[in-house]
């Protein structure tokens, strides 16, 4: 496997790791008038691109059509990723709630039917490559993926930030 691969699909989890554990110092790194959920949102925009880099550097070639696996996993992965965002919103779906935001509770679906429904879409897209990507790099993904489900599902409202006023 290599190293520098390995490193940048592992590359955000610190990240999401450190804000979710601290979000009081991330509202003040942000600083006063900055949205934390903005600012996560670019960061993490950023380093999903260094994560397809990476899955890119070591793909082995592209062939088309995909298998047939591909459409469904696919297809179904992102429309999760994208109801997700649709109804929880930049703020929602980027710890918004954990940086003092309110944000509303929803049922809809995938809400109520799919527990983690944006990392299981996550993950879903991810085995719909498995026929470009080497197994050990999806497979170090959805662990970055399973390790956050796990942080995320300790959360203390306690440990909530203030916003800065």
């Amino acid at each position: 496997m290599g190293l520098i691969a390995a490193l940048g699909v592992l590359i955000p989890f610190p990240f999401y790791y450190f804000l979710w554990t601290n979000p009081q110092k991330w509202v003040e790194l942000c600083g006063k008038g900055r949205d934390p959920s903005k600012i996560m949102a670019q960061i993490s925009h950023f380093f999903k691109l260094i994560q397809f880099i990476s899955l890119f550097s070591v793909s082995s070639s592209f062939s088309w059509p995909p298998p047939l696996y591909f459409w469904p996993l696919f297809i179904f992965g992102q429309f999760l990723n994208f109801r997700v965002y649709q109804l929880l919103g930049e703020a929602g779906t980027y710890y918004g709630v954990r940086f003092g935001k309110t944000i509303p509770w929803v049922t809809e679906f995938p809400f109520g039917y799919i527990k983690d429904p944006q990392y299981v879409g996550s993950v879903m897209s991810l085995l719909a490559c498995l026929s470009w990507v080497p197994f050990q790099y999806i497979l170090l993904w959805i662990l970055g993926y399973v390790f956050m489900i796990w942080v995320e599902s300790k959360e203390d409202p306690a440990t909530r930030a203030k916003p800065l006023s």
